[in-house]
C-alpha cells in the first residue's frame, strides 16, 4: 500500500494508461478521482475500484475547457477534501504531413494535449499550495525526446510537456510540490496506433526499434507512476521526463 492515505485526480482515466494507472493508484491505497471526457468510461474505472474494495468516483471533462477543469477538483475536494496526486494524461493525434497539417487540427492537439496539462496542472497546484504540497506527474512521451516523421502537431505538444514540468518544477518546489513527466514509449492500447491501420508503418519501424522486441502494456506504466506519486520513494525527484520505452532510447 505504497499511497495508502493518499487522494488521487487522475485524467483519461476511461481508457488506456490512463485507466490503468488509476487503478493502480487504488490498488496501494490511494482514493481516485477518475476523470474523462468519455464519462461512461470514467465511470466503469470508479467502478471497478469501488467493486475491488477502494474509493473512486468519477467526473466528465474537457481538460482544454477551464470552467470544465474547476469543476473538476471542486468535485474532487467535495468528495475527499484535499487532492495528494494529479495524474495528467490526455493526449490526442492524427497522422499528417507538416505541408498538410490543418491548423484546426494543430489547434485541437495542442489544447488538449498541451493546454489540458496547463490548466489541470494549474488548478491542481493551487489547492496543493493551499494543503502543503502534492505530487504531479504528465503524461509526456518519448517523443519530447526524439521525433516522428508525421505527427509535428504531437511531437511540438510533448516536446512542450517536457519543458513545461520543468518549469513548473521549478516554480512549485518552494510549495513543497513536485512536478514530473512519465514518457512512455510505445504502449498498446485498444484504442491508439498499434491497432489502427494508418500507423501500420510507424507501427513496424517502431517495434524495430525496441530492444525489448514489443510494445508495453498500460499495465507497465503503473510502477513509475507509483514510485513518482510517492512521497517517500521520490521525495527528492522533481522536474524529470522518466522514459519507460523497454529500451528505445538506448537504441
Amino acid at each position: 500500500m505504497r499511497l495508502l492515505g493518499m487522494n488521487s485526480v487522475v485524467t483519461a482515466a476511461g481508457s488506456g494508461i490512463g485507466k490503468a494507472i488509476a487503478l493502480g493508484f487504488a490498488q496501494h491505497g490511494a482514493k481516485v478521482v477518475c476523470a474523462d471526457i468519455d464519462r461512461s468510461a470514467a465511470e466503469q474505472t470508479a467502478q471497478t475500484i469501488q467493486a475491488a474494495g477502494g474509493e473512486a468516483i468519477h467526473v466528465e471533462v474537457d481538460v482544454a475547457n477551464k470552467g470544465q477543469v474547476e469543476n473538476l477538483f471542486s468535485v474532487a475536494i467535495d468528495a475527499f477534501h484535499h487532492i495528494d496526486i494529479l495524474l495528467s494524461g490526455p493526449g490526442i493525434s492524427t497522422t499528417r504531413n507538416f505541408l498538410d497539417l490543418p491548423e484546426d487540427e494543430w489547434d485541437r492537439v495542442m489544447d488538449v494535449s498541451l493546454k489540458g496539462m496547463y490548466l489541470t496542472g494549474q488548478i491542481a497546484a493551487r489547492h496543493m499550495v493551499k494543503q502543503g504540497g502534492g505530487s504531479i506527474i504528465n503524461i509526456s512521451s518519448i517523443c519530447d525526446e526524439v521525433a516522428q516523421a508525421g505527427y509535428p502537431h504531437y511531437i511540438a505538444a510533448k516536446g512542450g510537456i517536457k519543458m513545461l514540468t520543468k518549469a513548473m518544477a521549478l516554480d512549485l518546489v518552494s510549495k513543497n510540490i513536485r512536478v514530473n513527466a512519465l514518457a512512455p514509449g510505445a504502449v498498446e492500447t485498444a484504442t491508439g496506433f498499434w491497432h489502427k491501420e494508418e500507423f501500420s508503418n510507424l507501427r513496424e519501424k517502431v517495434r524495430s526499434r525496441i530492444p525489448m522486441g514489443r510494445p508495453a502494456r498500460p499495465e507497465e506504466m503503473v510502477g513509475a507512476a507509483i514510485f513518482l506519486a510517492s512521497k517517500e520513494e521520490s521525495s527528492y525527484v522533481t522536474g524529470i521526463s522518466l522514459p519507460v520505452d523497454g529500451g528505445y532510447l538506448s537504441y
